[in-house]
């Protein structure tokens, strides 16, 4: 993907650079405050980085300085756009994606005055904090509303790549729509991909000729909804609302609000409190949320998400307490335990009623 080059950004942004001694010494107050961004997609794809860039822009309405370079890829240039955010003077930076890790990390040790956020990674050091949301339980309530909706009782969920994180949310996911359709099964496609409309869509389109009659989606594009809409399903969104993107067949969507951590994490910064930390919050901290539902869906389907949200919120209803199985009917989560956040963090295996398939690496 193009790489906007940071030269380009800071003439549209009209920010002023500082030198890397600057960064390096100056106590930071929100007059030299200015904050990074590391994108991996566009900030108008309609999906993550849309997402992502909101926390950015919540920033700007404080009047706080902000830089972003965007469709970065997982690579060495990471490590050259996070440089150059620090050369232009950037002293807290976000790098929004799983495969940005080891570049922050690699960086962040040169550059000790420096506070980083990688965004869903999991190594940390004095000035890096990790940050990410229990997406599961926003999925957790849009499998309700798919399993209320299923006439097929097949689901389809298109998914980037067999990692903990999308697992995770797949089996969440999966549970919502056991909790209100036991006979239902979820269907899943790995893309490995996040970002390809052409790749997503046919994935889409494959499970739909399977069967599926509502689409669920991790990835970063509106194309799995508009493959539902062209074939007469429904589907279910991810990152942002997008109503618009299949009005015919759009009934909700697990959204992130990355600007409950990122004015959180940045007012620390001003205040002399900021500490390397590993933030995971979910639905009762605003962290994420599900979407409006949409008129398409099955009558009912609010009280049931209301009711879920209301027990996931206070604890009474925990989404991974057993008795839980696997594909192969072997118990994971015996009867009374609830797994714990590093089982979750690092889940591996698809629960049972979810087809599909994990490679074994």
């Amino acid at each position: 993907m193009k790489k906007i080059a940071l030269a380009v950004m800071a003439a549209v942004f009209a920010l002023a650079g500082c030198s890397k001694k600057n960064v390096q010494d100056a106590k930071i107050t929100k007059d030299n405050l200015k904050v990074g961004f590391v994108y991996i997609g566009s900030i108008h794809d309609e999906g993550y980085t849309t997402a992502q860039d909101k926390g950015r822009l919540a920033l700007e309405a404080q009047g706080i300085k902000t830089m972003y370079v965007e469709n970065v890829p997982e690579n060495a240039d990471c490590e050259k756009v996070i440089r150059d955010l620090i050369d232009q003077g950037c002293n807290v930076i976000y790098t929004t994606s799983f495969g940005f890790m080891d570049w922050t990390i690699k960086v962040a040790a040169e550059f000790p005055n420096v506070k980083f956020g990688h965004c869903s990674g999991y190594k940390r050091a004095d000035n890096v904090s990790t940050y990410f949301g229990r997406m599961y339980e926003a999925r957790y309530l849009a499998g309700i509303t798919a399993g209320l909706k299923t006439k097929s009782n097949k689901i389809g969920y298109v998914a980037a790549f067999p990692i903990p994180e999308c697992i995770r949310g797949i089996n969440g996911f999966a549970r919502g729509v056991q909790s209100v359709n036991p006979a239902a099964s979820v269907e899943v496609i790995w893309t490995n991909t996040w970002y390809d409309p052409t790749v997503e869509k046919q994935a889409a389109l494959e499970l739909l000729n399977k069967g599926c009659d509502v689409i669920e989606q991790h990835q970063d594009t509106t194309a799995p909804q508009i493959a539902a809409q062209e074939k007469g399903a429904f589907c279910i969104g991810y990152n942002v609302a997008t109503p618009n993107a299949a009005p015919k067949a759009y009934l909700t969507a697990p959204v992130f609000n990355w600007a409950t951590f990122i004015t959180d994490d940045v007012q620390k910064v001003l205040d002399g409190t900021w500490t390397s930390r590993a933030y995971w919050e979910g639905l009762s901290s605003g962290m994420v949320d599900l979407a409006p539902l949409s008129a398409l869906c099955a009558e009912g389907t609010q009280e049931k998400i209301d009711a879920a949200r209301k027990s996931i919120e206070n604890g009474s209803l925990k989404i991974f307490e057993g008795p839980i199985f696997d594909q192969s009917g072997a118990e994971k989560v015996p009867a009374g335990t609830v797994m714990t956040d590093d089982e979750i963090w690092n889940m591996g295996w698809f629960v049972k009623g979810v087809n599909g398939t994990i490679p074994a690496n």
